[in-house]
């Protein structure tokens, strides 16, 4: 579905494969077809388009480089068709598209045939597209797409750099093993760890729990904390353009994510007003507070402290077990035994991923607030 609304900058395009007003995100691709990629709508003119940091980025969320993700092979060239021009954006939109290579077909022709997946989008896919959507890989619904996040997330990370904002997101739990709050200084160090997690004895602990899931044929999910610092004070619009519900909608826009909070978040439930609220008070010549259960946003605007939230991941869906499922053509029961290359974890690769979609949500919300022109 495609409508126009009127956005703080003028008439914006609405899609449900869109994502942003003032800076756009169009996500096109399948996990199995010729191309994933995105289109980006909204750069101004003189972006530098800085293609071996999009690389950079792009290789840390890289299937076949650990035992802990999936042996998928991706060579993930990129391709500018449209937008660039000696190294900065020309304005006009921009087109960005990376080959898919290395998926094989066969290990999904059980879906052909009416079986579906449990855990996975096959049954309402099947249900919505009448049968005609392409499941390969997952299709449509693969975090394969996110490839093209992570390309206009690290191109977003460049712009919202000039305001001294900085991204840092880390591995927090992985099954049952839980890492402490860390500080912006130590989760910065996250991608010299396997797991993430900065950590020593977490980063082995949590390495060991991937392991013994693979070992199960199984999986196991997690949670990723995010830090933003450096933000100025009031990137967010009211009412529902606040930015932690546009940062929800990202989030939500990864693949196998269930739930997101901010700050304290649940256990802010738990607390009085008198333990929740963070006092202000002057240091340097600055607001601040001693605490920061708010999570960097008062009213769905940033207040200039770390902007903080977590986002959690479900159990991969794709397992090796044997579990129980229907056929969708024939309306009968089965038993279902995948085959196929899965990460037992998404949650080392999925790092990266969340800091491109808190990039490009911040650099849409100042552009729209006027703090980028």
């Amino acid at each position: 579905m495609k409508t126009w609304q009127a956005s703080d900058t003028g008439w914006c395009l609405l899609s449900d494969n869109a994502f942003g007003r003032s800076l756009v995100m169009v996500s096109f691709g399948e996990s199995h077809g010729p191309y994933v990629g995105v289109l980006i709508e909204g750069l101004p003119a003189g972006t530098p388009i800085d293609v071996a940091e999009i690389y950079e980025w792009l290789a840390r969320r890289k299937p076949g480089k650990s035992i802990l993700s999936s042996a998928r092979q991706e060579e993930e060239k990129v391709e500018f068709i449209a937008g660039v021009y000696k190294g900065v954006a020309t304005g006009a939109p921009l087109v960005a598209v990376v080959k898919n290579t290395g998926g094989r077909d066969e290990f999904y022709d059980f879906i052909e045939n009416g079986w579906v997946r449990p855990g996975h989008a096959d049954y309402p896919a099947y249900i919505k597209y009448n049968g005609h959507n392409d499941y390969r890989g997952g299709g449509r619904f693969s975090a394969r797409i996110t490839v093209g996040f992570v390309i206009a997330g690290a191109i977003a990370a460049s712009m919202i750099r000039k305001l001294g904002v900085e991204i840092a997101a880390y591995t927090r739990r992985i099954g049952n093993v839980e890492c402490r709050e860390l500080d912006f200084e130590s989760a910065s160090k996250r991608y010299m760890f396997e797991t993430r997690c900065p950590v020593d004895e977490c980063d082995a602990d949590m390495k060991n729990e991937i392991l013994a899931a693979r070992r199960d044929g199984d999986s196991v999910g997690g949670v990723i904390e995010v830090i933003v610092q450096g933000m100025p004070v009031g990137i967010g619009q009211p009412v529902f353009s606040s930015i932690d519900s546009e940062l929800a909608k990202a989030f939500f826009s990864i693949p196998a994510v269930k739930g997101v909070e901010f700050g304290a978040g649940f256990k802010a439930s738990q607390l009085r007003g008198s333990q929740n609220n963070d006092q202000f008070r002057i240091v340097d010549g600055k607001v601040t507070s001693a605490t920061n259960n708010a999570g960097g946003v008062l009213g769905g605007m940033s207040t200039g402290l770390p902007l903080v939230a977590r986002i959690a991941f479900k159990p991969v869906s794709s397992i090796y077990k044997v579990q129980k499922t229907v056929n969708v053509k024939t309306m009968t029961d089965g038993d279902l035994q995948l085959k196929g290359m899965h990460d037992p974890c998404v949650i080392p690769r999925a790092v990266p991923i969340v800091e491109a979609m808190t990039a490009f949500t911040i650099a849409d919300l100042a552009m729209r607030g006027g703090f980028i022109k």
